[in-house]
């Protein structure tokens, strides 16, 4: 009897393929009967495959109705992941609106986001007022997030003087900036997969520092900062990040499902650190779609075990109910939510800004069971 092999196209900008589709990666996956195959972007996507399913990381309009047409042919194939769902991590506030909807309770430790407003034209940055609700120092951050790098064009900023002097153009996001330690904590989620990090990130800045210092600080990704363009670096030789303390896995892991059902996404990241003034608060700053997976420690590992469940799935599918389903990789276009990034903007503004809650958002939790490093959700 032949075997049976599962194909999985994938349609990736060349940089992205060129650090994801290694050889180490294709080589595992295949000696488990899964093919990776390359999608050509000069040909419709219907015209090629078959394929079981489809691992995409492409924009844009064509490509979304590439996508929709081949979901009409082929409707049992499993798409990775619905552009609509996607789409709502291009949007620095609808991307962190889903926060404040998670419902997780923990006895020891809390979570939120960072205070932010939406600033959509230069004016209103002259306009002292808009400011009450927010503290100096503050990161300015494009609104769109969609991997350019003009999305990753980011300012720490220490005062007035500072906005005035901001060359980004609004659209942008003023995140309040909250002293962490000088350490970011990267969470990697791959379906059920959960793998958290610690990284290196910003320096924390005092108080006598915020009167005294240049006006702003230009940047780009934070976890990069302190290899790429180091700004203090007495601060990182002191600093031991392996002493650095990490976060409950549980705790870091139950966000990750209950992030995992809002976003409705198998293959993304989240940024958090740890709120220095509250040792058990802990602050997501910002979501990825579809992150430098091969970055993380065994990664060809955990993506064909991702593909395999996947497969596995795939061959049961059509015995139990939608609702009967706790798994989000059956999804594809139709039948989906569609978010209104319009409203999570309007709703996100009111409830991080305006509630002069100093302690952000409300809280997580669950057991301590799991010690490991990483698990399954």
């Amino acid at each position: 009897m032949a075997e049976t092999r599962f194909f999985i196209g994938y349609a990736l900008a060349p940089k992205k393929q060129n650090s994801f589709i290694r050889d180490s990666l294709v080589s595992l996956a295949k000696s488990r009967g899964i093919d990776l195959v390359r999608i050509d972007l000069e040909r419709s996507l219907v015209d090629q495959g078959p394929f079981d399913c489809i691992l995409h990381k492409l924009y844009g309009d064509d490509w979304k109705r590439q996508l929709q047409d081949f979901r009409v042919k082929f409707p049992n194939a499993v798409i990775l992941d619905a552009p609509d769902a996607i789409e709502r991590l291009h949007n620095r506030i609808s991307m962190l609106g889903v926060v404040s909807g998670l419902k997780i309770e923990d006895p020891n430790e809390t979570f939120g986001i960072p205070k932010q407003i939406l600033i959509l034209d230069k004016e209103t940055l002259f306009y002292r007022r808009v400011f009450e609700s927010l503290k100096f120092p503050m990161i300015a951050k494009p609104l769109v997030a969609d991997g350019s790098a003009k999305s990753h064009k980011m300012a720490l900023v220490f005062n007035h003087d500072g906005l005035n002097k901001l060359k980004l153009e609004p659209p942008i996001v003023l995140q309040e900036f909250v002293n962490h330690g000088g350490v970011i904590f990267k969470v990697y989620v791959v379906g059920e997969y959960v793998k958290c990090v610690k990284r290196k990130s910003l320096p924390d800045v005092s108080e006598d520092k915020v009167g005294v210092s240049e006006d702003l600080l230009s940047f780009s990704q934070v976890s990069n900062l302190a290899s790429n363009e180091r700004i203090d670096d007495k601060y990182y030789k002191r600093m031991q990040l392996d002493d650095t303390e990490m976060p409950p896995q549980s705790f870091i892991t139950d966000i990750a499902r209950g992030l995992r059902q809002a976003i409705e996404l198998n293959l993304f990241n989240f940024d958090v650190i740890r709120d220095s003034r509250y040792g058990n608060r802990y602050l997501i700053i910002d979501i990825n779609y579809f992150p430098g997976y091969a970055k993380m420690p065994a990664y060809e590992t955990v993506l064909t075990d991702f593909f395999c469940d996947i497969m596995y799935k795939k061959q049961k599918e059509v015995v139990n109910s939608p609702e009967e389903e706790d798994c989000l990789i059956n999804t594809g276009l139709d039948g989906r939510q569609t978010h209104n990034n319009d409203n999570d903007m309007r709703n996100v503004i009111s409830s991080t800004c305006c509630d002069g809650d100093d302690d952000g958002l409300p809280v997580s939790a669950l057991s301590r069971e799991e010690k490991e490093k990483s698990v399954k959700v």
